[in-house]
């Protein structure tokens, strides 16, 4: 967090890493790490789960395992139809489960990532040994496998449409078929200005990002302890439904009047039980289109529909998936276009809603939703416990 920290105080972007990992070691590709590099065993014949996280701060990655077929089997705790694949594409705050079976001649084999190519990003590759069991001569460098290109969207985008949840007799899911509340959120980056043009973003300005322009600001006092206790004065309840202005969201240049967001602690309030569909909207304010990964706290949702550009709200429902979409709590907003999520508001409580990329969550991309309380114990928030500490 000591970059995050670094940034903020002068307003800039933060520096890229010096590497990416995989359990904490960047691979044989550095001296550093090289004689730390992670390393599994494997038994010719066996199948094996890996259990991938990107807990990385600011880069989405591919990743793949040389010579060798993935099929993932879930994201985010939940099943998915098995998708057989070369490579998986996976952003910060996701997991996934992939099964891959060590079938290929007993050798030495490179695990890989490297980041799908955002507004900044680490341009290294992080790397870990497959190692088969036996009597064998190890080669003097592992196979390496087939990663897309950093810039490479088709890749991106070919993965993701493929991701469907599994249902059958034994998996059921519960896609909302009508919804009680919409919302539309665009995402964005801005700036404010400086005195004197001192900070360091863009034109001497600091940098900034927002939901449907609304910047949040984190408040002294938590906001969940806030609405709990009922302390006034902390939150608004009047996050929009819908920016305040409608423009071409994804055009090469931007009016004007977009690139400074209002700042406040805006959340949005739920009826218990009611039925939900956000619908994310990327722009290209200040030319800083890319890919968001949006996480909501204390849910899963359903991913109805994504595409390019902006969201058309007559045609593009008509091509939601209520069928069979898959149930995640991140997903990956395309850059310069957008991603349509349902969900059944069943939780009650106060729940962070956010750009997975800490920079921009740092900047502002946050909002909270509260979920208020049903009819039943059962039903609502549970009760803070005697020795609860205060925050």
């Amino acid at each position: 967090m000591e970059l995050i920290e670094t940034a903020l105080e002068l307003g800039g972007e933060t520096n890229k890493s010096d590497a990416l990992t995989i359990n904490g070691q960047p691979g044989d590709k550095y001296n550093c790490s090289k004689q730390g590099t992670y390393k599994i065993t494997v038994d010719y014949g066996k199948t094996y789960l890996l259990r991938v996280i990107n807990a990385i701060m600011n880069e989405e990655v591919f990743f793949g395992l040389a010579k060798h077929n993935l099929t993932v089997v879930g994201m985010d705790g939940a099943y998915i139809k098995p998708l057989k694949t070369d490579y998986i594409i996976i952003t910060p705050g996701q997991t996934m489960d992939i099964l891959f079976t060590a079938n290929r001649s007993p050798s030495h084999y490179y695990m890989a990532a490297r980041a799908s190519a955002g507004v900044v990003y680490d341009n290294t590759t992080t790397t870990a040994i497959v190692k088969y069991s036996g009597n064998y001569t190890a080669p003097s460098t592992p196979t390496f496998p087939s990663l897309p290109d950093y810039e490479d969207i088709d890749a991106v985008t070919n993965f993701t449409r493929q991701i469907k949840a599994l249902v059958d007799k034994n998996h059921s899911i519960d896609v909302p078929q009508e919804v009680d509340t919409k919302l539309f959120i665009t995402i964005s980056v801005g700036t404010y200005p400086c005195p004197n043009d001192s900070c360091e973003g863009p034109n001497g300005s600091r940098l900034a990002a927002s939901l449907n322009n609304i910047s949040f600001v984190e408040p002294d006092i938590d906001l969940l302890q806030a609405y709990y206790r009922g302390i006034g004065g902390v939150f608004e309840t009047d996050f929009p439904n819908v920016p305040p202005r409608f423009f071409n969201f994804t055009a090469d240049e931007m009016p004007d009047n977009v690139l400074i967001p209002l700042k406040g602690t805006k959340v949005k309030v739920l009826k218990f039980n009611s039925t939900v569909e956000i619908v994310f909207q990327g722009t290209n304010v200040l030319s800083a289109a890319e890919n968001h990964p949006m996480h909501l706290h204390g849910y899963s949702f359903y991913v109805v529909g994504s595409g390019f550009g902006n969201f058309n709200n007559v045609t593009d429902p008509q091509n939601y998936n209520l069928v069979d979409p898959p149930e995640i709590n991140t997903v990956g907003v395309p850059k310069n276009g957008w991603a349509a999520i349902r969900f059944r508001a069943d939780n009650p409580g106060v729940w962070f809603m956010h750009c997975h990329l800490e920079r921009h969550s740092s900047w502002g991309m946050d909002t909270a939703i509260i979920v208020k309380n049903g009819t039943t114990r059962l039903t609502s928030m549970r009760r803070a416990p005697h020795h609860l500490n205060p925050c």
